[in-house]
């Protein structure tokens, strides 16, 4: 068998934690940290809450993040997990407009957890899901596809969870292609979403953890799936999802080139396309105060000014949180654009509104060629009210992204501020420890230091 579905389920299953460099190995072990971070903050949403409450019954050898003991099957655990570590957009994210922690690791820690996995092979597993979602999304030419309305996260996740499942069991490269061939077809997400707030960006995240874990355990019965689910003229998951495919990038440079290094984590809870946007601002914030009667301008590329760039009205969380004029207006009041600024309090302000809908927008043709390779983006402030002059701030990347050489100083400062309102400090602090050396610890490890001693199991 020959074809690029082939080429890169070979290059899974044979994938040792020898062909993993370093960098890419920190990548994952920081990655670790902070997406377990995410999931335990997120469990308690509203959304993760109505997921875990579906998900309970039947029991299984599986832990909900938090819990002392095993309440669910794998594929279920991971869905649980998958939605809370997505719940809050404080997650990680790629220059190819994917949201890659929130859908592996839940995937690799719940069926780890089933098999006992060691923290070494839980790393080249993880790897091996990052990669893969960063090349089928690259593949896709993700600006392209998200435009006729995907959500990137959502079709390449199954592929990303299938492929860290596969590496998981140990499955050869015939079964790791059956296994992205059945991923692939429960490929789903629309971007829907965006239009009144709803839920289901969430849902995306887990349930392509729920599917890639579901399609590994099938093949490795001996249930097939095609083994040309990428490249296939009828059918075939490039040309059904995107006019620009191509499908090269699945596997140039592989091995050599890992596009899971790009990967960016949040320091703000909302919408990774905007995080420049709230570098600038808060620049300009700290060098001119609020701004106080100051008109606010912005420039984006077209694919972030339809994503994000709608008229602000109090609504949903998540239709804050994707607002480019709410959180800037939010970074330019309060100095931060963080979880107590989407309370239904903060977001129906009167002075957080009234900007919001003030900030003007205009679509910045230059950044088209730019964004998503830089996730760009530049904010003006009127130097005084009325003056007409105007100070701009211009990001070429945000500060969570790799460019900045205090990024994993400020990952683990994150982590702790998520966990310290759960977990006692000796419990945080061994979590850190295990994340930084994953390679030293196992499943059972790491869901030991998650548990909070009053959570006996989903509740």
């Amino acid at each position: 068998m020959t074809g690029v579905t082939i080429e890169l389920a070979n290059w899974i299953a044979d994938l040792s934690a020898a062909d993993v460099p370093e960098k890419t190995r920190r990548v994952v072990r920081y990655a670790v940290l902070d997406t377990l971070a995410c999931g335990m903050h997120g469990r308690d949403t509203e959304w993760a809450g109505i997921a875990e409450r579906w998900a309970a019954g039947g029991g299984g050898p599986t832990t909900i993040w938090g819990d002392t003991v095993p309440s669910m099957r794998a594929e279920l655990a991971a869905f649980v997990n998958g939605i809370a570590c997505h719940a809050f957009e404080l997650d990680d994210y790629h220059p190819n407009k994917l949201h890659a922690g929130a859908v592996v690791i839940p995937a690799v820690l719940a069926l780890g957890e089933r098999l006992d996995a060691s923290g070494a092979d839980m790393l080249v597993a993880i790897a091996a899901g990052y990669e893969v979602m960063c090349r089928v999304a690259g593949a896709l030419e993700p600006s392209t596809a998200k435009s006729v309305g995907w959500h990137i996260t959502g079709i390449t996740g199954t592929f990303a969870a299938a492929a860290a499942s596969a590496r998981l069991l140990g499955l050869d490269g015939e079964r790791t292609a059956w296994a992205l061939g059945v991923a692939g077809t429960q490929s789903s997400g629309l971007f829907a979403f965006n239009a009144d707030g709803a839920m289901t960006k969430r849902f995306h995240a887990g349930d392509a953890a729920r599917a890639g874990v579901v399609a590994a355990e099938l093949t490795a019965a001996g249930f097939t799936g095609p083994t040309q689910i990428f490249e296939a003229d009828d059918g075939g998951f490039l040309r059904a999802h995107s006019p620009k495919a191509a499908a090269a990038p699945l596997v140039e440079g592989l091995g050599s080139n890992w596009l899971m290094d790009d990967n960016a984590f949040k320091p703000y809870s909302c919408c990774g396309s905007l995080h420049a946007y709230i570098d600038a601002a808060l620049d300009l914030r700290t060098q001119f105060g609020p701004p106080e009667g100051r008109r606010v301008r912005m420039g984006l590329p077209k694919v972030v000014e339809v994503q994000c760039g709608y008229d602000y009205e109090p609504g949903t969380t998540l239709n804050a949180q994707m607002s480019s004029r709410y959180c800037i207006a939010a970074a330019l009041q309060q100095g931060q654009v963080l979880p107590p600024e989407f309370t239904a309090e903060a977001m129906a302000a009167p002075e957080n509104v009234n900007l919001a809908q003030a900030i003007e927008q205009s679509h910045d043709a230059e950044l088209d060629s730019v964004y998503p390779a830089n996730f760009c983006g530049w904010v003006e402030l009127e130097t005084a009210p009325g003056s007409g002059t105007f100070e701009r701030s211009y990001k070429h990347d945000p500060s969570g992204s790799p460019a900045n050489p205090e990024k994993e100083t400020a990952m683990v400062e994150k982590a702790r501020r998520l966990l310290a309102p759960m977990l006692a400090p000796e419990r945080i602090e061994a979590l850190e420890a295990a994340c930084l050396s994953l390679e030293e610890t196992d499943a059972a490890g790491l869901i030991q230091c998650l548990a909070k001693p009053h959570r006996a199991a989903a509740e």
